[in-house]
């Protein structure tokens, strides 16, 4: 029995009204993924063939797995104690292998990737278990499904780290799909059955707390490119323009998705009465286009820095216009799901893009950077005012009567 308070003791405690903070501990594990993110961009910045965009994309899916289930821990674990902080010490070595490892992942460094990944995620929900004490059967069983899940995709991750060429995509292409159907799934497993929703109850203020974190990241990678490319360049009329182009347009990402949204998030998942159902869709599914529209943004922001009037390559166009389709798409999806509705500026901007697509290969990179830029700010702008509109009718009304 004292063998088990000690592993229960190991979870956060729970506060009536009041979120659970983020803790140092899991900001400091979050400067891995900045790396992680840079990788990412470079990776498919320097291979934009089909094949090798679909390797990039798988790595891009990998990286965000594994940071999103670390959310999920440390929203049940206490990383204020010195167990849990140990463990985020130790995904951080494993982060820093896997994000060395991803420029060559589909070269030479495939097992070390691979093995990485596997070890983080299985190392990190056998700590899950035995941290669950066994008075708490329905926690403990729902570890259990977690890792038998995540246990079964580990296998081909290391199939596919010692295999070659399109065996290894192979592989890992179906070691994604069971850890993407896995929460879809509820984590099934024979005999058992599926978890129920009650056992994903998490804290929902820490889980929109940290997911914003995440945007934060890739949003800061992307201004580090930008300025890092920046500074190598020659100050010309054109690359000036191309710069400030690019870090308006990362301000009007953070504008749509910080000043309105990501607080009525925070507010709905803390009210709601199924937090896990509203986390696995909204935080953990939904915010993938959105990080990967930021990274493609910074792909196509560093290709417009180095060539700013030139010939739009198809290179340019498909990141130019793809990473602000990603994140309006990923974004008005999370809206619809803590509001209930689709935001109209969103849809507008959506079809602006696609307008814009059909032309974006007669425009120059630098004219294309500001097209977008200035689509981005009309969703920003036209978001804030109907948004304030609707706040002041009520408030109009009340006043009147």
């Amino acid at each position: 029995m004292a063998a088990d308070n000690q592993r229960g003791a190991l979870f956060r405690p729970l506060v009536p009204n009041q979120h659970s903070r983020v803790t140092y501990a899991e900001l400091f594990f979050d400067l891995v993924f900045v790396f992680a993110v840079t990788q990412i961009s470079h990776t498919l910045l320097g291979r934009f063939t089909p094949l090798e965009a679909l390797q990039t994309t798988l790595l891009f899916l990998a990286v965000w797995w594994v940071w999103v289930y670390t959310a999920w821990i440390t929203n049940w674990l206490n990383p204020e104690l010195t167990p849990v902080r140990v463990l985020l010490f130790s995904l951080m070595l494993g982060g820093l292998v896997l994000s060395t490892s991803i420029p060559k992942a589909f070269e030479s460094r495939g097992l070390w990737f691979a093995l990485a990944y596997a070890a983080m995620q299985v190392g990190r929900t056998t700590f899950l278990l035995a941290s669950v004490p066994r008075t708490q059967p329905p926690i403990r069983m729902n570890a259990i499904r977690i890792l038998i899940w995540l246990s079964t995709s580990a296998v081909f991750w290391i199939l596919g780290g010692l295999a070659e060429g399109h065996s290894r995509l192979a592989f890992w292409a179906v070691a994604l799909a069971i850890e993407y159907l896995s929460p879809a799934a509820r984590f099934w497993i024979p005999k058992y059955g599926a978890s129920s929703i009650e056992d994903w109850a998490v804290e929902g203020g820490h889980m929109a707390e940290r997911c914003a974190g995440f945007i934060i990241i890739a949003l800061g990678e992307s201004i580090v490119v930008t300025g890092a490319t920046f500074a190598d360049l020659a100050w010309t009329t054109e690359t000036v323009s191309a710069f400030v182009s690019a870090f308006v347009a990362a301000i009007a990402m953070w504008w749509i998705y910080f000043h309105k949204g990501a607080e009525a998030g925070s507010e709905q998942i803390s009210r709601s009465t199924e937090p896990g159902r509203l986390a696995r869709l909204a935080y953990t599914y939904l915010h993938l286009p959105i990080v990967a529209g930021i990274i493609l943004s910074a792909v196509a922001d560093e290709l417009v820095l180095t060539h700013p009037a030139d010939h739009s390559d198809l290179k340019t166009v498909l990141s130019a216009i793809g990473g602000p389709l990603l994140f309006l798409v990923g974004t008005i999806l999370f809206k619809h799901t803590i509001r209930g509705w689709l935001q109209l500026s969103h849809c507008a901007g959506i079809v602006v893009l696609a307008i814009l697509a059909w032309f974006a290969a007669e425009l120059s990179p630098l004219m294309l950077s500001i097209l977008t830029t200035a689509i981005m700010i009309m969703v920003a702008a036209w978001e804030s005012i109907s948004l304030r509109s609707a706040a002041a009718a009520p408030q109009s009304e009340a006043t009147s009567a």
